[in-house]
């Protein structure tokens, strides 16, 4: 009688070999999907948040006018295009009433910009407390450039609970982007957040 596997065991093993591979895939899945999220929590509406308790303690808004670290003048109710990652003046108001930056990963950021990692590219994303949007629709916006395409789908699934670029709180920052475009030909995005 000869010995070996039959076709039977074979087959067992394969399987089972299948399953901790879809296993460790999935849970790379897992792993990347928290990732988003705690970006998203932590960051951006960590930015969102720190505004919004700015705007209750102050009456003003943050980056709305000198006073409120935006640019020279008065606020006007329009955010002032203050880069977070090269400013130290916003930070500086957000100190002096008791407030704590949100955190960033990206040394001497000053949490105005964050290192995010997408499945084609990693960039490091600057953001902007902006005034702007399509013509007739401008709000005040947290605005990020560079961000991965990737991420950016998921953000807005995050933050809409839909994936539409044009709709939400969460959106493309170019009117004419339709549907998200392809992560892996069109690796980053600027978007921006609604205040």
């Amino acid at each position: 009688m000869k010995k070996g596997f039959t076709l039977v065991e074979l087959s067992i093993v394969l399987i089972i070999i299948g399953l901790i591979i879809g296993g460790v895939m999935k849970g790379k899945d897992l792993i990347n999907s928290a990732e988003q999220k705690k970006i998203y929590n932590t960051w951006i509406k960590g930015w969102e948040v720190t505004s919004n308790i700015y705007r209750d303690r102050t009456g003003e808004l943050l980056g709305d006018g000198a006073l409120n670290g935006g640019a020279v003048g008065a606020s006007d109710g329009k955010l002032d295009n203050v880069e977070l990652a090269t400013t130290t003046t916003v930070q500086e108001k957000l100190k002096a009433i008791g407030l704590d930056i949100p955190v960033s990963n990206v040394v001497g950021s000053n949490g105005g910009s964050y290192s995010v990692k997408g499945k084609y590219v990693t960039s490091v994303v600057p953001m902007t407390l902006h005034w702007g949007g399509a013509a007739g629709k401008e709000k005040n916006r947290l605005y990020m450039t560079g961000l991965p395409t990737d991420v950016a789908i998921a953000f807005d699934g995050i933050a809409d609970g839909s994936l539409d670029p044009q709709t939400g709180a969460f959106m493309a920052s170019d009117a004419a982007t339709v549907v998200w475009p392809d992560a892996e030909t069109t690796t980053t995005v600027d978007v921006m957040l609604e205040l």
